[in-house]
């Protein structure tokens, strides 16, 4: 008997179920050694209508390794595909490549691309050749439009010397001086901000150093526990802080403003009580955060520097390092400047019956020297029932004015 040499070297059969994407399913039998592109060829034999002399009938279609979701290679034979007996595979046909775009597709295309593309700076010249050209500086722009914040110290300064003026010439000046300096020791004094106290109590403070870091880092919480923090350690942190050694003091001035007061000169005893506000407004006066100075001087600013960079920035830190750097606008003198008395917005102010009314309140006085150096402490004197409706028809009469 004569047998084939290919029959005798024949690999394995295996017996592949295939499934065709119109559902028809079969058994297709082939060796191991047979190429995924032979086998191909066969299954379209099952499914594909037409010639399969044509390459593109096998070229268009693939096989898939069911259980591995991989597309076998067409070079290869089932044995390096490691397609196993009884596998299912899937004959799919490929998809169709989309078409290039033609070229008019590609133009027409880029020329949308182009026309919502934003116009530079050539082109704007174009488009606006003809239109009438105005001188329009920005910088003064934004000047005329000036902040109430801005303006609010300028406001500060000519109405606290407008308030001097008027308590000087009332018969009972040295009555409302004894009165001011009262309020303004007790605000020392007594003040404290509750919510702030709680704050440190519910760390772990004692109430008593909590007080104490309080006035001495102006009711701020966070700086407060720095210094609690820092002097854990001192033996004289539980000691109190000294009274008010201004009391005696104010006697003292207040019995030359008594005298003034009653001599016949009006003059001089006005002159008297004016020091005597200077003196009250130095109780006030800025007090550099210690921690911001050596940062800053740290940084290499001289000590003069700092201090004026922290005036002008209410003692906060950041802001003074933006005006170490920058144009260092407002100068510290500036910080002294009033608003023009001519100028309609102090002739408004003064003709409001609510802000004439509150210039002949001590307390008036000493809101706006406290405002007038810790600019913080605005919120605080606007919630105040007496000096409140003071600030706020000023803020108003502002307002009204810059828009107009």
């Amino acid at each position: 008997m004569f047998v084939q040499e290919e029959k005798i070297f024949a690999g394995k059969v295996l017996r592949l179920h295939v499934c065709a994407s119109d559902g028809a399913e079969w058994l297709e039998e082939a060796t191991e050694d047979t190429s995924v592109e032979k086998l191909k060829e066969r299954c379209l034999k099952h499914c594909a209508h037409g010639s399969l002399e044509d390459p593109k009938s096998v070229t268009h279609h693939k096989l898939i390794h069911a259980a591995s979701e991989r597309v076998l290679s067409d070079t290869k034979t089932l044995l390096e595909e490691n397609v196993q007996d009884e596998d299912v595979l899937l004959l799919i046909k490929k998809r169709v490549p989309a078409p290039l775009p033609k070229m008019a597709d590609v133009s027409a295309e880029e020329k949308k691309k182009q026309e919502q593309k934003a116009p530079d700076r050539d082109a704007i010249f174009r488009a606006t050749a003809n239109l009438p050209s105005y001188n329009m500086d920005r910088a003064v722009v934004q000047t005329n439009m000036r902040d109430f914040q801005t303006e609010l110290r300028k406001i500060l300064v000519t109405l606290i010397e407008v308030a001097q003026k008027l308590l000087a010439l009332n018969p009972d000046a040295v009555e409302l001086f004894k009165k001011a300096n009262a309020m303004l020791d007790e605000e020392e004094d007594d003040r404290m901000d509750e919510a702030a106290l709680r704050q440190l109590t519910e760390m772990g403070f004692p109430e008593s150093r909590a007080v104490k870091a309080l006035r001495l880092n102006h009711m701020s919480v966070p700086q407060a526990m720095e210094w609690l923090i820092e002097h854990a350690e001192d033996p004289t942190i539980d000691t109190p802080l000294p009274g008010p050694a201004l009391q005696g003091e104010a006697g003292a001035e207040a019995a030359p403003a008594a005298a003034a007061g009653t001599s016949t000169e009006d003059e001089e005893a006005r002159d008297e009580l004016t020091d005597i506000f200077k003196k009250i407004r130095r109780k006030r006066e800025f007090r550099a955060d210690a921690r911001a100075v050596v940062s800053l001087m740290e940084m290499g600013f001289d000590e003069k520097e700092v201090m004026d960079a922290l005036r002008v920035s209410s003692n906060q830190q950041s802001a003074a390092c933006e005006w170490l750097l920058g144009d260092r606008r407002p100068s510290p003198e500036e910080l002294d400047k009033g608003i023009d008395p001519d100028s309609p917005l102090f002739q408004a102010i003064l003709d409001n019956p609510v802000v004439q009314l509150g210039l002949t309140n001590p307390k008036i006085l000493l809101a706006f020297e406290d405002m007038l150096e810790n600019p913080l402490n605005s919120t605080q004197w606007m919630n105040d029932p007496e000096t409140g409706p003071v600030v706020l028809q000023i803020s108003r009469i502002f307002q009204t004015l810059n828009r107009t």
